[in-house]
């Protein structure tokens, strides 16, 4: 049996690499724990649905990774950074209640948009290579020190941390999270639409509504800095060392993996062997003369919407290069999904003038 594997290292998905032509009993394992920006291709049912395993940040993967950037509970409810609320009012003196650290700049959530237009109504200290206002001390700058103490220790100064996907999927969810609550901030959070279903309580984040102008987010945040009693109904959770979500507690127990953890599996070493066991089942199965277990992708698996460019009332950002390709390359990739699955059901070799001659034919 064939079993072909596309991992994260392999980020450009190389369409040359198909083991062509597929026999009945071959399977297809997919392992993509990255954002969609990287390949949206693989996002979209035609290509998706090829894969009898997959292992991606989806929680309808057979070997979900949503949590994957989360290391335990322990870590979530430590309060090992915690900066008691008296020391941040004191500390607002010099700092923004709100804090923006990021040096990818307009991935396809748009969301230096959304910032730039909020930072026209709230104070926002911006640490990163986007909007930046504000300089890290020199040692802290480069982007490895961003799991230093002495960035954490920053961070859990403010109020409020911006944190910001660089996609909207269903379930892409990533440290940009859980960095603010592990260091006891409110996370102001825009990505994953169902993200609630992951907070640590129903009160532990504010959550973006892109519908709404960033001026209402604003004034809301405003209200928070200066309603103590109401601030703190967000750290309630974390004061408590309580988290109310028992999904997430199940996920974090149960997940057959760890994060940064040498007594437990890797996800990618997990992945391989439900595979493997599912292929040796197979052909236990066979040689019983029983009918062989079957296993494909469900075709929204991956819910990636098309991204969106804010507009604002005020007038949109100065487009860049990269802001305008997003949309574009969304619905470039559809048209390269489905040749790429044209092609794979012809079940022969193919090159990569063939294939995009049947890309620019569709």
């Amino acid at each position: 049996m064939l079993i072909y594997f596309t991992y994260y290292l392999c980020t450009d998905f190389n369409i040359e690499s198909l083991p062509l032509p597929r026999r009945e009993h071959h399977q297809w394992a997919l392992f993509h724990e990255e954002s969609p920006k990287n390949n949206y291709k693989l996002f979209h049912e035609p290509v998706i649905t090829l894969f009898n395993h997959t292992a991606t940040f989806s929680q309808h993967s057979q070997l979900p990774l949503t949590s994957q950037h989360l290391e335990n509970l322990e870590v979530l409810t430590s309060q090992t950074y915690l900066v008691s609320l008296n020391q941040k009012n004191e500390l607002r003196k010099t700092l923004a209640p709100v804090v923006y650290v990021q040096s990818d700049c307009d991935p396809p959530s748009d969301r230096d948009a959304y910032v730039s237009e909020l930072m026209k109504h709230i104070r926002v200290d911006s640490y990163g290579h986007c909007l930046h206002n504000k300089d890290l001390p020199s040692h802290l700058r480069d982007s490895i020190a961003m799991e230093e103490q002495a960035f954490y220790q920053i961070l859990a100064q403010y109020k409020f941390i911006l944190a910001f996907e660089n996609a909207v999927c269903d379930d892409y969810i990533t440290e940009k999270l859980w960095r603010p609550l592990k260091l006891g901030v409110v996370p102001v959070y825009y990505g994953a639409p169902n993200v609630r279903q992951w907070l640590p309580s129903n009160s532990s984040a504010v959550v973006v509504d892109p519908d709404e102008p960033p001026e209402k987010l604003a004034l809301y945040l405003k209200r928070l800095d200066e309603d103590d009693e109401e601030y703190a109904t967000y750290l309630e959770w974390k004061l408590k060392r309580e988290v109310s979500n028992l999904e997430l507690v199940k996920e974090l127990k149960e997940r057959p993996w760890g994060v940064q953890d040498l007594t437990q599996e890797n996800y990618i070493d997990v992945f391989e062997c439900m595979v493997c066991s599912r292929v040796w089942e197979n052909i236990d199965r066979q040689k019983k003369g029983l009918v062989p277990k079957t296993w494909q992708a469900e075709g929204n698996h991956l819910k990636c919407p098309l991204p969106r460019v804010f507009d604002f009332a005020s007038g949109p950002r100065k487009r860049t290069s990269l802001r305008g390709i997003w949309t574009a390359s969304y619905e470039q990739s559809k048209k390269e999904a489905r040749a790429l699955r044209h092609l794979a059901e012809r079940n022969k070799n193919f090159t990569v003038e063939q294939y995009w001659k049947e890309v620019f034919t569709d």
